[in-house]
């Protein structure tokens, strides 16, 4: 089949590369120049595992093609994806300018049927806008169509690829046909593709997301309580998640959540329900909680150092907002990299892959270091931001040699507290005694 994207950020740039693995003909529309002829060139304008393999090799089978064009996009596809960003308006809401502004522009350019797939995050009813956006020019006959993506960042590629389900929202039998047809070599180990209504379609990206927020955030609220009252999360998640009909997944307390999807669309849902004088208020709490979260080491930190940072080097290891991304979007490591600076401390930070990203934030407001452990020579403390396998099993006698005061402050609860202890090193992390040595 012969498709077209529209659009090459995140989403866009996997769908249509995950698309030309079975076969299919891509063509991804940008309008950032620069950016298409680096990925005319094979170049890959994200980092996400296993992408480079299959992009290099769609390319090279001139599967997978790009172009500036808008005209061209619309006139080559059957399918046309609308992968184009929905960030986060001042009010919360998600800013869907840039999806009505090219649907306005598909309605004057489309010269026969078309499939228009919104494969952005969108709020309920965003179908239909448009829908109407493009019915104002068009002269052929087109159907729009709610196909939302579930895409976890560091694992996208296998999320596309075999997907859990794949949800369409349309009531034309034409266009699900096509998108059936499209959908039918990821679904071949029985996962569904359920077919729904264009609301409900858009509301079930959105309510997803919404719960695994929750329920990240609930658990959070568990790890402060078991500091107050001395007992350790690690053993109440584990015993919790054994329940069947909770789960063990997103039960891992921490420094908060951040991204590209949950921040932005649990505040997208919660606008969505007040424009239809509904109160999410549970969502709403999600938000203040989570926030608070992202600096919940600082008033440990504060507290080691008698609530004087003034002068103070710490070592910050992760910046992404999880990892296998180099994402920073409301990543908790720059909140608490905010908090730091505020206070009069400096900063040395390393990731594996977002550095770049936080430099062009920071500038030389911070420094970077070229490994994790160059990162620790003489600073006062080590922060833990990010959960990357490079951090799981460190040399916790070059950590302790390294610093100026044998502490780590964990914002992902990296270590065990047994095997910690036998390291002679003063441990702070979420929801567990403190190691004070």
């Amino acid at each position: 089949m012969k498709i077209s994207v529209i659009g090459t950020g995140y989403v866009g740039l996997v769908t249509g590369t995950c698309l030309a693995e079975t076969g299919n003909d891509v063509l991804c529309v940008d309008i950032d120049e620069d950016k298409v002829k680096l990925m005319k060139k094979g170049q890959v304008p994200i980092y996400e595992p296993h992408l480079d393999v299959i992009f290099e090799r769609n390319i090279g089978a001139n599967r997978l093609k790009f172009t500036t064009s808008l005209e061209e996009g619309l006139s080559y596809g059957e399918i046309v994806f609308l992968a184009l960003p929905t960030p986060e308006d001042e009010d919360g809401s998600a800013d869907l300018k840039y999806i009505l502004g090219v649907s306005k522009e598909i309605g004057k350019l489309i010269k026969e049927y078309k499939v228009i797939v919104d494969k952005s995050t969108v709020p309920v009813g965003t179908s239909e806008k448009v829908r109407e956006e493009i019915a104002k020019n068009a002269t052929c006959d087109f159907d729009v169509v709610s196909n939302p993506e579930f895409l976890r960042e560091g694992f996208a590629v296998d999320d596309f690829l075999k997907p859990e389900r794949i949800v369409v929202g349309s009531d034309s039998r034409r266009a699900i046909e096509l998108m059936e047809k499209l959908y039918k070599p990821y679904v071949r180990s029985g996962n569904p593709i359920l077919i729904m209504d264009e609301k409900s379609a858009e509301l079930t990206k959105y309510a997803a997301n919404s719960f695994l927020a929750t329920k990240i955030t609930f658990m959070n609220e568990i790890a402060n309580y078991c500091e107050k009252v001395g007992a350790d999360v690690d053993k109440v998640r584990i015993g919790m998640g054994t329940d069947s009909r909770i789960g063990k997944r997103f039960l891992f307390p921490g420094i908060g959540y951040g991204g590209s999807c949950f921040p932005k669309d649990v505040k997208a849902l919660h606008k969505s329900g007040k424009d239809d004088n509904y109160n999410f208020e549970i969502l709403e709490s999600v938000v203040k909680v989570n926030t608070k979260q992202k600096i919940a080491l600082m008033p440990k930190i504060q507290a080691y150092f008698n609530k004087n940072l003034e002068g103070k080097t710490f070592a910050i290891w992760g910046l992404a907002f999880k990892p296998e991304t180099d994402d920073i979007r409301e990543a908790p490591a720059l909140y608490m990299i905010d908090s730091l600076l505020d206070k009069g401390a400096k900063v040395i930070a390393f990731d594996p892959e977002a550095m770049d990203n936080v430099g062009r934030k920071y500038g030389d407001k911070i420094t970077f270091s070229k490994s994790m452990y160059e990162a620790l020579d003489g600073v006062d403390g080590l922060i833990i931001c990010t959960e990357w396998s490079i951090f799981r099993t460190p040399d916790f006698k070059k950590i302790k040699n390294s610093l100026i005061n044998a502490v780590i402050f964990d914002g992902r609860n990296l270590y065990d507290l047994q095997d910690i202890e036998k390291e002679e090193i003063s441990y702070f992390s979420i929801g567990r005694k403190d190691i004070k040595l």
